[in-house]
């Protein structure tokens, strides 16, 4: 073995043979550990010789892909000090493209002697420990590229790969549950009639289910605890063909960009699958916990928590700042995807004191030639000090909204909230956002995530229902501004059902038709449930499948021809409202009391004034507005049509929406309680 060089981080091929290259600031030295093909017989083991700059590094010549290695740290192992290291344990590269192994939760894995609190633990665990598979990295795109969707034609849908087939009959059987079966004609066909413009996946990254979930028979679902920042996870591939699953992903990736799809990938790195100091050492805590990892000043045995899943990584260390933009751009540049969300953001923009919207990983993501050109989403809040976040992330970043949810959750099902709450809701949450100079688009509306009660769900259950997870129904949200409307989960009671239908599409059209960009968890346009989990996490099963043979087809109808309206006759140009009138005397929004008069001062925070219209104009085209009234009340009133003619688009009263009344303004219309109804100009041109 030669020294080679340090740079890129992992293992390389370049044709010739392999570069390794391994990040550790305190380590002694690295050894490097080769294996057969399967990852079961060791080879030969080499300490890697080039050392600059913290990188450990050697170059292999004559070797190709396919090869088989793991790692060796050696150094101080003093706790106290946050240093681990233990050779005894063979480690897993952070860099690796392709992890060899399936992981089981046993004593060897773990650093210190469980009978000797402070004690390094002498046992090996080579014969059970996830390895690295170097990869060639060449792929045909085929003249394939990032699609850019503008932001005001951005309709973001979340789906998690296997749940959205898993239980397809329109997707071939051996394709269920992979990146392939997403990439089918029949997910496809539903993406493009629905309307969206950027599927949205959950965790793609490999992870480890955690060890209480494993003894009790269950697995981490969602995929919130990577190991493998680099590597897409294999359980989620179907292996048809013999393709890799990072060939599967790509091939999954070229299919949706063919048909003018976003993929925007759900990404967690706040904290890895080590857990906290009682985890198992399988790789960041092995190479160098002392960087890797956040550690509180006065004792550094343990571990800052601001994830809620035992660890931190600390982005203050420039290496481990290179380890996320170095995935990011993997991804990115190699996988192709369009963006990214990224969970309990404000962890990666803590610096010494807090929370910091120009730390460097903000810094570095803004200077960057291809991660700046893509979507990066935030959910803008931690469990750490000052962790909530909504409306703190630097221009350019989307926000997950949680006020818009829990405005429209309480206005529609619980009656609570004002007009003026709704309306500043409805136009991008311009209270939080305008103020810090950011765009509408920047906030995402959304109704439900995969965090929570499904929408069915959320006006079926008063209560959560989730015994199955095996925390006693401790887990999981306690306040969800959920209803049952009478009957605790499912009824045959033909009013409630009318009722709970009616709800769901106020809030599908409340969040479809607000400025900002909104956002769909996949299964709610089709009445899809939990039961009323709403902490599913570990539910790999019927709970979280999408049932294709129960679909709402009125549902689905209703969505559809929301997003129709929305593409078709929405003036979303990502500009606030100023309500001013433009060059043909046209304002941009005009907000109308009951008798049809403007809406000023303190009638908008009166707590009996829920009722109200909205006139939207298209600034700068003489084209006529469109006018939302909203009637969160139950009882129903006469509502003064402005003057002009009329013609009702969307009327979230009739199972899909439709609606066939055209007459005059200037007349009483009579506005059914709990209603939102959209109206436009007759020959509107709208294809819905």
């Amino acid at each position: 073995m030669t020294p080679g060089h340090p740079w890129p981080l992992g293992a390389h091929w370049d044709g010739h043979g392999v570069n390794f290259a391994v990040f550790s600031a305190h380590a002694q030295r690295i050894e490097l550990c080769l294996y057969d093909e399967t990852g079961t017989t060791e080879l030969r083991r080499v300490d890697l010789p080039g050392h600059t700059q913290d990188v450990r590094h050697g170059y292999l010549s004559g070797v190709k892909p396919g090869l088989v290695y793991g790692l060796r740290a050696h150094g101080a192992w003093r706790p106290e000090r946050g240093h681990r290291f233990n050779p005894n344990k063979l480690l897993l590269d952070p860099y690796a493209r392709e992890i060899v192994g399936n992981f089981e939760w046993r004593a060897e894995h773990f650093g210190a002697d469980p009978e000797h609190a402070g004690h390094m633990d002498m046992r090996d665990n080579a014969a059970f420990a996830l390895k690295a598979r170097v990869v060639d990295e060449r792929y045909d795109w085929n003249g394939d590229r990032h699609q850019h969707t503008p932001l005001e034609r951005s309709v973001l849908y979340e789906v998690h790969v296997k749940g959205f087939t898993m239980r397809h009959p329109g997707v071939p059987e051996a394709l269920r549950g992979s990146y392939a079966g997403l990439a089918s004609d029949a997910a496809i066909d539903h993406f493009k009639r629905l309307g969206v413009t950027a599927v949205c996946l959950l965790p793609v990254q490999q992870h480890l289910d955690e060890r209480r979930l494993v003894e009790m028979g269950l697995v981490n679902y969602w995929g919130y605890n990577t190991i493998g920042f680099f590597a897409p996870e294999p359980r989620l591939a179907s292996g048809v063909g013999g393709s890799s699953p990072r060939d599967e992903f790509r091939a999954m990736v070229a299919r949706m960009h063919e048909h003018g799809l976003e993929v925007i990938l759900d990404v967690v790195y706040n904290h890895t699958a080590e857990a906290d100091e009682l985890g198992p050492t399988i790789s960041f805590r092995g190479l160098d916990n002392a960087s890797y990892y956040r550690l509180p000043a006065e004792s550094k045995s343990h571990y800052e928590n601001h994830s809620g899943c035992g660890n931190t990584l600390d982005l203050r260390q420039p290496r481990v700042l290179q380890l996320v933009l170095d995935s990011l751009r993997y991804w990115a540049g190699e996988m192709h995807v369009d963006g990214f969300r990224f969970d309990l953001a404000p962890v990666l923009g803590r610096g010494d004191h807090g929370f910091d919207r120009h730390a460097p990983f903000f810094t570095a993501l803004a200077q960057d030639p291809l991660l700046s050109r893509l979507k990066m989403i935030a959910e803008p809040w931690d469990i750490g000090p000052g962790g909530y976040q909504l409306g703190g992330f630097p221009g350019g970043w989307l926000e997950w909204n949680d006020r818009y949810r829990d405005t429209m959750r309480a206005f529609w099902i619980e009656g609570a909230y004002t007009r003026g709450d709704f309306a500043q809701r409805l136009c991008a949450s311009s209270d939080i956002f305008q103020p810090r100079h950011r765009a509408p688009a920047e906030s995402v509306n959304y109704i439900v995530s995969h965090d929570g009660f499904t929408l069915a769900d959320l006006v079926s259950h008063a209560h959560k229902h989730n015994h199955a997870n095996g925390e006693h129904n401790r887990d999981g949200h306690g306040h969800n501004h959920s209803a049952n409307f009478g009957v605790e989960g499912p009824t045959d009671d033909a009013a409630i059902n009318a009722l709970r239908s009616r709800v769901v599409r106020a809030l599908l059209a409340s969040t479809l038709l607000s400025q900002g960009t909104p956002m769909l968890a996949a299964g709610d346009e089709l009445g899809h449930t939990q039961g009323g989990n709403n902490n599913p996490y570990c539910q790999d099963n019927e709970t979280t499948w999408i049932d294709w043979s129960a679909i709402d087809e009125d549902r689905l109808a209703c969505t559809t021809r929301l997003l129709a309206l929305r593409r078709q006759a929405l003036p979303f140009a990502n500009r606030w409202y100023d309500g001013l009138p433009d060059r043909h005397g046209l304002q941009d929004v005009t907000w109308l009391r009951v008798d049809g008069s403007e809406l000023h001062g303190d009638e908008w925070r009166r707590p009996d004034g829920r009722v109200f219209g909205c006139l939207i104009g298209h600034p700068g085209r003489a084209q006529s507005p469109l006018l939302l009234l909203v009637n969160g009340d139950g009882g129903d009133i006469d509502f003064m049509l402005p003057g002009g003619q009329w013609q009702l688009v969307f009327d979230s009263t009739h199972p899909r929406g439709e609606s066939s009344w055209q007459g005059p303004g200037e007349r009483l219309y009579p506005l059914p309680g709990r209603c939102l109804l959209v109206f436009a100009a007759p020959g509107h041109g709208l294809d819905l």
